[in-house]
C-alpha cells in the first residue's frame, strides 16, 4: 500500500515509518520537519509541509491508500492554547482531507489521556482495568484535543460511511519496558505505570489500516498498552497504596503485574498483541 505518514520524523513517527518500509509498503513521510532516515530509500518520499493548511494537507495526501496521522503536539505545553489548538486544527484537516480524497483507511493518534491522568489536576478514574467504555473527561488542553479529534472522527463517518478510522489511544511509548519511567518527567502513579514498546505501537498502527479482517467498521477507538506495568511491585499492591477507592469491575481482577489497562478490544478487533523488545527479535 502506499501510507502517509503525518509527523514522520517524531518519535512515534520514525518506528511507524520504519516498521512499514520494512513489511513492503510505499511510504509519504510528512512533516514540518525534514526526517535524518529514509530520504534516500526509493520506497519513501517526504514532503515538507504545514498540516494546519488544509489546502497543504490535501496535495500531500493525494493519492495515497492509507493514512497513519501522527503529527501533534504530545503535551499540553503552556496549558493554554497551544497543543489543543494546533492538534484539533490538524486532525480535522487531515481526516476531511482523506473524506474528500476517498482515502477509507486511516488511523490517527489518540492518548490515554483521554482519560483524566498524568497531566491533569486530579486524575479521575472511575474503575479498574480501564476500558473504552471509560468516561473521558479530560480537565487539561492536550487530553482535551483527543477527545474532539475522536469526535471530529464520529462525525466524519456518519457522513463517508465507507471511511474506516482508529483512534489508538497509545500510552509512553519506549523501546523497552525496562526504560519506560527512567527519563520521564511526569508521575508513574498519575500515569498508572503504564507504557506500550514501540514496535508493538507501530504494528497496531500499520494493522489498523492493513488488516483485512473486517471485524469493525466507521470509527472506533482502541487502548494500546502493554498487558503489565513497568513497575516490579504487583498491581494489586499499587492499588491498594495509591488507587485504594477505586473499585475492580466485576468478574475482573488485577493478578501479578497486570496493565491497569485493558487492550482486549484491538486484539479482538484489530489482531493486535503486545509484544515487548526481547519477543518482537
Amino acid at each position: 500500500m502506499k501510507l502517509a505518514i503525518t509527523g514522520c520524523s517524531g518519535k512515534v513517527g520514525r518506528v511507524v515509518v520504519r516498521e512499514a518500509l520494512k513489511r513492503g509498503h510505499t511510504v509519504v513521510g510528512i512533516d514540518r520537519v525534514t526526517p535524518v532516515d529514509w530520504t534516500k530509500s526509493n520506497t519513501f518520499v517526504f514532503i515538507q509541509t504545514d498540516l494546519e493548511n488544509f489546502d497543504a494537507a490535501l496535495g500531500a495526501l493525494r493519492g495515497c491508500d492509507g493514512v497513519i496521522h501522527l503529527a501533534a503536539i504530545p503535551t499540553p505545553t503552556d496549558y493554554k492554547v497551544a497543543s489543543h489548538n494546533s492538534n484539533v486544527v490538524i486532525s480535522w484537516n487531515v481526516l476531511r482531507s482523506c473524506a474528500e480524497l476517498g482515502i477509507n483507511r486511516v488511523a490517527q493518534a489518540s492518548s490515554v489521556n483521554v482519560i483524566t491522568m498524568v497531566f491533569s489536576q486530579s486524575p479521575n478514574i472511575h474503575y479498574f482495568p480501564i476500558d473504552e467504555n471509560h468516561p473521558c473527561l479530560p480537565d487539561e488542553p492536550y487530553g482535551l484535543s483527543k477527545v474532539i479529534c475522536e469526535l471530529q472522527a464520529d462525525t466524519l463517518v456518519r457522513r463517508y460511511r465507507s471511511m474506516k478510522i482508529a483512534s489508538l489511544r497509545l500510552h509512553l511509548s519506549v523501546p523497552e519496558r525496562s526504560v519506560a519511567y527512567k527519563s520521564n518527567p511526569y508521575s508513574p502513579i498519575k500515569d498508572l505505570w503504564g507504557y506500550v514498546q514501540e514496535d508493538s505501537a507501530a504494528d497496531a498502527f500499520l494493522l489498523a489500516v492493513t488488516e483485512e479482517r473486517n471485524k469493525w467498521s466507521g470509527h472506533e477507538a482502541f487502548f494500546i498498552v502493554a498487558p503489565v506495568t513497568a513497575f516490579p511491585e504487583p498491581s494489586k499492591c499499587l492499588k491498594e497504596t495509591y488507587w485504594p477507592d477505586v473499585p475492580i469491575l466485576d468478574g475482573k481482577e488485577l493478578i501479578g503485574n497486570q496493565s491497569f489497562f485493558n487492550s482486549g478490544k484491538a486484539e479482538r478487533l484489530l489482531g493486535w498483541k503486545h509484544r515487548d523488545s526481547q519477543e518482537a527479535r
